[in-house]
């Protein structure tokens, strides 16, 4: 999963694709800067972001087995929680729909019902999207095959033979 199918995962339950992507950049960016900082971030249940610094050492060339020096550097490590450590171990404790002792304990136990309505919503402008363009290649279709008068005939039964083979 990469960024944009997280925002797309997210999207549904905060009801917007510019929401979820607002939410996402502002997690992340809220993250970065505090380790950057040299400041730990520890988000319960989940895992610890913070900056370690490796010390100055000697490495090796593989290629040519000469040693060389590497500087001193800082890069960010992440360690686990025991909840997250947990629900990957057994993801069958992980429930349905995302965290709902989370949400619970936030107050926002209610976040589900527009979630289904966003989902449902989202599906029914999938279905009709799909009608819209097969009416119109059966419209072209009828208008290739149809002579130029008689077009508009053979358009409307084609429209109505897709419609009811749709609805099937």
């Amino acid at each position: 999963m990469n960024k944009a199918d997280l925002v797309t995962a997210i999207e549904t339950r905060l009801g917007g694709r510019k929401a979820a992507t607002d939410a996402v950049d502002a997690v992340l960016d809220v993250i970065i800067r505090e380790v950057a900082r040299g400041n730990k971030v520890t988000i319960t249940g989940f895992g610890t972001f913070e900056k370690v610094t490796r010390a100055a050492r000697t490495g090796r060339n593989p290629r040519t087995g000469e040693t060389v020096p590497i500087k001193k550097s800082a890069v960010p490590k992440f360690k686990p929680g025991t909840g997250f450590k947990a629900v990957v171990a057994k993801p069958s404790s992980l429930p349905k729909t995302g965290n709902a002792a989370g949400r619970a304990a936030a107050g926002t136990a209610g976040t589900a019902a527009p979630a289904k309505k966003a989902a449902a919503k989202k599906t029914a402008t999938k279905a009709a999207a799909k009608k819209t363009a097969t009416k119109a290649t059966a419209t072209k279709t009828a208008a290739k095959k149809a002579p130029a008068k008689k077009t508009t005939a053979a358009t409307k039964t084609a429209a109505k033979k897709t419609t009811r083979a749709a609805k099937k």
